[in-house]
């Protein structure tokens, strides 16, 4: 007899239990990689009983998964309350692609926060024009502007919180309430700090993205997306998503789970070591700003404290004047941060990036920073020691020095 859950848990335990159900797993902790295009019926009756029913734990065709890909998506609902369902997808850019693609139809307008994932935006001008929706972006730390901004024919917006790259906070109960008031459909992609950081249903917000395959995967090995709705909406999503295709590999599924038991370790240690590396950097000459809203002092740091109760360990730094050749110097003089586009993972990164080639309507740098510092380094802190990063950092730093 399966042991029963107090639903009274916290997330950490629910990284543990979730998506575990006896059905799926059988007598072993962990569900069988299912790998199976085809579902076989025991009579025809059973067949044409199973055209009635759309649902996970409902077998019909791989198209709609197996208990692997159940069991995922099972978890993650778990931990995001107030969520009727979770769709998988096979990138982390499917799933806002596929989040929009529901909600939207042709003659709608979409508003997009302007520091948002840059493919997201991507998708959202070039892609959605051929769908007939059109796209403006703004400034989510204007509310009145950003209630301004809403016309007939806006139908939803797309939030970042904190906001790719640039890692601004956003007063999130505020916008949707903005939103909510006049009858646009909140989406968040909630990758930064996911659901055991940031509850995003409890905010007002109807679909919240992941990329899992940054924290939930944990490993680099692995290329997943997420997108947990609403009662509302999740019926609308799944529909659309089945239509198009959209369905995760079992064998990435079955990684995914492994990482997300361990994911709630992970972040605390990531966490951790990033906050002794952003204080260190915090007190350096040659850095500018420290964009990293754990910090206290950091921009976005009161609403992080108030609405948040986790985060991970990406951060941006701003460099004190110099040049794009002095910023790939420091990059590039790291021996313990890889070069790479991906973070989340076990291994700290470094990357040299460019917000004000994303950004329309928000100016570059933030606020409060001088406008000549404008190069900036992207960093993740994985789980290596803290002072040997920092140890590593202070080499990237001379090497920025003397460039």
């Amino acid at each position: 007899m399966a042991k029963k859950i107090p639903a009274d848990i916290g997330p950490a335990t629910r990284l543990v239990t979730g998506g575990r159900r006896p059905e799926w797993t059988g007598p072993v902790v962990n569900p069988p990689v299912w790998r199976a295009s085809t579902h076989l019926y025991e009579d025809s009756a059973a067949q044409q009983a199973g055209l009635k029913v759309n649902q996970d734990g409902v077998f019909h065709y791989g198209a709609r998964g197996g208990p692997t890909q159940w069991a995922l998506a099972d978890a993650l609902t778990e931990l995001e309350p107030g969520a009727a369902g979770t769709m998988l997808y096979p990138t982390g850019l499917a799933a806002p692609v596929m989040a929009l693609l529901a909600v939207l139809k042709a003659g709608d307008e979409l508003l997009v926060s302007d520091n948002s994932y840059d493919p997201s935006r991507t998708f959202a001008v070039k892609a959605l024009r051929g769908y007939g929706i059109t796209t403006r972006f703004f400034d989510p730390h204007d509310v009145d502007g950003f209630a301004a901004a809403i016309s007939d024919r806006s139908r939803a917006v797309l939030l970042e919180n904190p906001g790719s790259v640039s890692l601004e906070m956003c007063d999130i109960p505020a916008l949707t309430q903005a939103a909510k008031a006049r009858g646009l459909v909140v989406l968040l992609d909630n990758t930064w700090a996911g659901p055991t950081g940031f509850q995003a249903l409890k905010h007002g917000v109807d679909l919240s993205i992941l990329a899992l395959t940054k924290h939930v995967g944990g490993h680099s090995d692995v290329m997943l997306g997420s997108v947990t709705a609403n009662a509302e909406w999740y019926p609308r999503l799944r529909r659309h998503s089945l239509m198009l295709g959209q369905q995760a590999s079992p064998d990435d599924c079955a990684l995914a789970l492994r990482g997300l038991r361990t994911m709630g370790v992970r972040l605390e240690r990531s966490c951790s070591s990033a906050l002794k590396v952003a204080e260190w950097l915090q007190g350096r000459p040659e850095v500018a700003a420290v964009l990293f809203p754990m910090l206290p002092g950091a921009p976005g740091h009161d609403l992080w404290k108030r609405d948040f109760s986790g985060g991970c360990g990406l951060m941006t730094i701003v460099m004190a004047g110099k040049d794009t050749a002095a910023r790939d110097a420091l990059v590039d003089a790291l021996g313990l941060f890889g070069i790479g586009y991906s973070w989340g993972g076990f291994e700290s990164l470094a990357l040299g990036s460019h917000p004000e080639r994303d950004r329309d309507v928000m100016p570059w740098p933030p606020r409060g920073i001088d406008p000549a510092n404008r190069h900036a380094v992207r960093l993740w802190i994985g789980l290596e020691e803290p002072q040997d990063l920092i140890a590593d950092l202070e080499r990237g730093l001379a090497a920025w020095s003397a460039a």
